[in-house]
């Protein structure tokens, strides 16, 4: 190779370095806005390939799909998840901005301003000043969470109807038989599991056991109480990701809490634990398991991984964590799964794939 063939190359090499770090800093920048756009890209996936056998316009079917189905369901899971906070801040008497603020870091002042606007007038002007010194920090907490929905569903809708393309032009830049073509496509089936399959079904179970449980608050017995009905339909919902035993976890014990009240006053009450434990075991066990499961069917990654990454990932970097944590296992397993064998021993990266906790990647042709 020439010497000015060379130094064009290296000028490439540092050009495309440069060009990485910009999107690297940028990702990292609106990290949550992209795992949210995942997540929406992935759950609404299967659903706009069976529109688009309807429409022949990718880009309505991906404006049907977001905006018919995936923004409805967002916002029905973020009212949800609002009204439990409510509800457990109640119960435990502590006030609602400390649980926010866990979720949301730096909006610990939008439900006092939200619930009392009143107090921006008729009051003293430090007063009123600092009032509404918090009042713009809430909006302002407001509209990032907005423009951050509007980002996600825009990367959402442009992933949805131009995914076919990128991936196209990728595997013809790599090779068809390429490790990486293999291992990137590896990532794709098991994120698809892991937002579509799992979270979706944790999302559902959620929803379905938030109208089950405040339907039978709304129809207890005056002797028998139903406390935090929202809170335990989440927890139910976050119950499924435990193997076989999902809800079990939560509706059991609130059968037996409830049976202990009806004991204490009349034996007749027993029929409120009764039909609450026979409709929870068929709406949020048996069918999640023998529908909802089975339609998930084939190898995905290790249950337990998955469970902590939700968990960790939540704890670790806040409500985006919950999608990120998954994303970050994924790649990891794929690696492991793929890539790290042959990169120790020295030997030549191959598509082949000897762990058995992710999806297989394409078999070599």
């Amino acid at each position: 190779m020439e010497v000015p063939e060379r130094r064009s190359r290296l000028g490439w090499w540092l050009l495309a370095i440069a060009l990485a770090l910009a999107l690297a800093f940028v990702a990292y920048a609106f990290v949550g806005t992209l795992v949210l756009g995942l997540f929406v890209y992935y759950g609404s996936r299967p659903v706009y390939r069976r529109v688009t056998t309807r429409l022949e316009s990718e880009t309505l079917a991906a404006a049907a799909t977001l905006f018919l189905l995936s923004l409805p369901a967002l916002f029905l899971v973020g009212y949800t998840v609002a009204v439990g906070v409510r509800e457990l801040s109640a119960f435990t008497g502590t006030g609602i901005e400390t649980y926010y603020s866990r979720l949301i870091p730096g909006s610990t002042d939008v439900p006092g301003v939200l619930s009392h606007p009143q107090r921006l007038v008729g009051s003293d002007l430090g007063t009123a000043w600092s009032d509404f010194t918090t009042a713009a920090k809430s909006v302002g907490i407001i509209s990032r969470s907005l423009l951050t929905l509007f980002l996600s569903i825009s990367f959402a809708f442009f992933a949805l109807r131009d995914d076919d393309r990128l991936a196209a032009w990728f595997r013809g830049e790599m090779g068809e038989d390429s490790a990486v073509v293999a291992y990137l496509t590896a990532v794709d089936e098991d994120l698809a599991i892991v937002y579509f399959g799992n979270v979706l079904t944790v999302l559902l179970v959620g929803v379905a056991a938030t109208v089950l449980y405040n339907g039978f608050a709304a129809i207890a017995p005056g002797a028998v109480s139903f406390p935090i009905p929202t809170v335990f339909a989440l927890l139910t919902g976050v119950a499924t990701f435990v193997p076989i035993v999902v809800g079990k976890l939560v509706y059991v014990p609130l059968t037996l809490y409830f049976v202990w009240q009806a004991l204490r006053v009349n034996t007749r009450l027993l029929w409120f634990p009764a039909v609450f434990f026979v409709v929870s075991l068929l709406l949020l066990d048996l069918l999640p398991q023998t529908v909802v499961r089975p339609y998930i069917s084939g190898r995905t990654t290790h249950t337990g991984l998955v469970m902590f990454a939700y968990i960790l990932g939540g704890v670790l970097f806040g409500w985006y964590g919950i999608f990120l944590g998954p994303l970050v296992l994924v790649f990891v397993v794929q690696f492991a799964d793929i890539v790290f064998g042959d990169l120790v021993h020295g030997r030549r990266i191959t598509p082949s794939s000897s762990l058995s906790i992710g999806s297989n990647p394409p078999e070599e042709k």
